[in-house]
């Protein structure tokens, strides 16, 4: 698990945030690089009971600015209706290697309907990444 800093209130997604992340949207994650400056990635979402999780390589720029500093904001866009989104600011808690393969081949079925996902390199790790909201803006 990941040190927080300073306060945090977790707030829980409503049953119609939930279906907007159930769906196959994508969603863009921002973290901060070391300079302060703004990055920002696609990616692919999924909820872990009340965490918002998502999977990523151990060599992408994110993880090491998660690891860094853990505040992250993620915009999740319904992919039939662009003007409907959600922004989702909260910590990550969590950065794992463990099933981080399963789970990238989990995500690979709803996104793009294949068992297994086909991007995968020689070497990588795949890493399993869990947000813990603690604001959300967007649709109700």
């Amino acid at each position: 698990m990941l040190r927080r800093k300073g306060p945090f209130r977790m707030v829980t997604l409503n049953n119609e945030q939930k279906k907007l992340i159930e769906a196959k949207n994508f969603a863009h994650v921002a973290t901060l690089n070391k300079d302060g400056s703004p990055q920002v990635s696609p990616v692919w979402i999924d909820m872990d009971g009340q965490y918002l999780v998502f999977n990523t390589e151990q060599k992408r720029r994110k993880v090491k600015n998660m690891r860094r500093d853990p505040r992250v904001s993620l915009a999740v866009q319904d992919m039939s209706n662009p003007y409907r989104y959600l922004e989702i600011r909260g910590r990550v808690v969590d950065i794992t290697p463990t099933k981080g393969a399963e789970h990238i081949d989990k995500l690979a079925k709803k996104y793009l309907g294949q068992e297994k996902y086909p991007y995968n390199q020689p070497g990588d790790v795949r890493l399993i990444v869990k947000v813990e909201p603690a604001k959300i803006t967007g649709m109700a």
